[in-house]
């Protein structure tokens, strides 16, 4: 009987479909770009323009990762960009000049490990100061990611005097000749950027959906004060989400500072835009409470791919720039969309098993 109701909902089959196709959309449009561009550039389906392809998908995904755990929780960060920019310059300064001890006059080298651990150490940093700043002191998450935006890049500014570090080759001698491999290395023929990445998606997919911190996070992006009543440390899972975030932007700063050979202040310049569009596009809600990193790496395939196609075909990069917001936008009007459709449905179910 209730199911004979629901069938009879007034365009019930039409409303599933239609859910159905927007819950698919990314899929879709990653299908449609890849079909456009196949045709309309010279040589996209080539291997070595897909291997470029994926390497710079992979610093957008990394960002959109640590990004999508932010949305969740009904956060947002705007640092990210310029914590790429700052972990790019505290490599490319260990690298280049070691530490110098003031007391001892001693200039201490760190090899490429200790170089990666210590410049992750300062993006997971970053996010401990964004994540006092929202949780300890109520700052609005817009407000404090948009604060420490400007205090990383113009730390990343100072720590050269706005110049570049260049020939990143590292020596022998302080062992930090295998840092150009972070980025420019590849295992089996595939970038490490790519394994990373594999390896990152995975473990942040299974924090997502299998863990207690994953469903934590969750329920603080769908309700922070129910979630609180229920025992949750709201305030942890806050922390962490931030702190993720930076250490997913210092490993682009260590990719690049390593893929380049040189690390530059400017770097990570609106990569916020394109973590956020990711995100976003993958089917976060930027209300929080849903989002999947299946969906987000996705997204960023989708994003990548629209920036090199349109470089291919000699779009104008400021009309990349009005592309990239446009899509964003109707992002965010179709996953609103969505949602209305969403509760109409489940109204419609109400309604239909009430009868």
């Amino acid at each position: 009987m209730s199911a004979q109701s629901l069938a009879a909902a007034p365009g019930g089959n039409d409303a599933s479909l239609t859910l159905l196709l927007l819950k698919a959309r990314t899929f879709i449009a990653l299908i449609a770009v890849i079909v456009f561009f196949s045709f309309a550039a010279p040589n996209f389906l080539s291997t070595a323009n897909l291997i470029i392809m994926s390497e710079h998908v992979a610093l957008n995904a990394f960002l959109a990762i640590g990004m999508t755990f932010v949305i969740i929780t009904g956060g947002i960060d705007l640092s990210v960009g310029s914590i790429v920019g700052l972990c790019g310059m505290v490599a490319g300064y260990l690298v280049l000049n070691g530490v110098t001890l003031d007391f001892t006059g001693y200039t201490v080298f760190f090899n490429t490990f200790e170089i990666i651990f210590l410049t992750l150490g300062v993006g997971v940093a970053v996010g401990v100061v964004n994540g006092l700043l929202i949780t300890r002191l109520n700052v609005a998450p817009f407000i404090a990611t948009l604060g420490t935006l400007y205090v990383a890049r113009g730390m990343a500014l100072l720590s050269s005097d706005g110049a570049t570090f260049p020939n990143l080759r590292g020596s022998e001698e302080w062992g930090t000749a295998s840092f150009p491999f972070i980025g420019a290395g590849s295992l089996f023929g595939v970038p490490v950027s790519i394994w990373v990445l594999v390896v990152l998606g995975l473990g942040a997919a299974y924090l997502a959906a299998r863990t207690p911190l994953g469903r934590q996070i969750y329920a603080v992006g769908g309700n922070e004060r129910a979630a609180a009543l229920s025992g949750i440390k709201v305030v942890r899972v806050k922390m962490f989400v931030y702190m993720f975030s930076g250490f997913c932007a210092a490993i682009v700063g260590l990719i690049i500072a390593s893929q380049l050979v040189a690390s530059h202040p400017a770097t990570g310049e609106s990569f916020e835009l394109n973590a956020i569009a990711a995100a976003v596009l993958g089917g976060t809600s930027m209300s929080g409470g849903r989002g999947k990193i299946g969906g987000t790496i996705v997204g960023a395939f989708v994003i990548g791919i629209l920036s090199d196609g349109l470089v291919m075909m000699g779009v104008s990069s400021f009309w990349q720039t009005v592309i990239k917001g446009l899509v964003i936008i109707a992002a965010v009007v179709v996953d609103q969309f969505q949602q209305r459709l969403q509760q109409r449905i489940a109204l419609q179910r109400q309604a239909a098993f009430g009868r």
